[in-house]
């Protein structure tokens, strides 16, 4: 089963929310992480929505979602390039002694700690899922105390005229 990156634009109205998540479970699809905010219009929210399923499954879902009242378009951005991102907040279990040691492991993820308790710490960083993977691996040894992650937010990256690359 493929992973795909659905981006879904709609109207801000009270309900909106409910209506996709239903519309998913009742085809069966699980949701693997939904990020819902403003968009660049007054008025409309994006949904960026990941989730599992091959091609022709996915295709269904998304004629399914058009047919939503307060739906406006629905884009696939796993069928083009994409930039993708997520956040997440880590509480650690760390002694003031092992600050240093913990700042030396979080750095190259271009990771920051954000606040230091006398028995832990709190780490922010951002980054595609396999970079926050990896990071939660290295923390494991510490003790990872509590951690709260965002959903997937993407856009399509822009396209670039062959010339225009050639020229990069």
């Amino acid at each position: 089963m493929q992973q795909h990156t659905i981006s879904v634009l709609v109207n801000d109205q009270p309900g909106v929310l409910t209506r996709v998540a239903t519309l998913f479970g009742q085809r069966g699809f699980n949701i693997d992480s939904i990020t819902v905010g403003g968009s660049e219009e007054k008025g409309l929210s994006r949904m960026i929505i990941s989730t599992g399923g091959d091609d022709q499954q996915i295709h269904q879902l998304m004629k399914q979602l058009h047919k939503l009242i307060d739906v406006i378009s629905v884009t696939n951005l796993s069928e083009n390039p994409y930039v993708s991102r997520e956040l997440a907040v880590i509480k650690v279990s760390a002694s003031p002694s092992q600050l240093a040691e913990l700042n030396g492991i979080v750095e190259p993820f271009r990771a920051a700690i954000v606040d230091v308790g006398p028995t832990s710490l709190i780490v922010q960083v951002t980054g595609d899922t396999e970079k926050i993977d990896a990071l939660l691996v290295l923390l494991q040894n510490y003790g990872v105390l509590e951690l709260t992650r965002t959903g997937s937010v993407a856009m399509a990256r822009s396209i670039v005229p062959a010339t225009a690359a050639a020229m990069v």
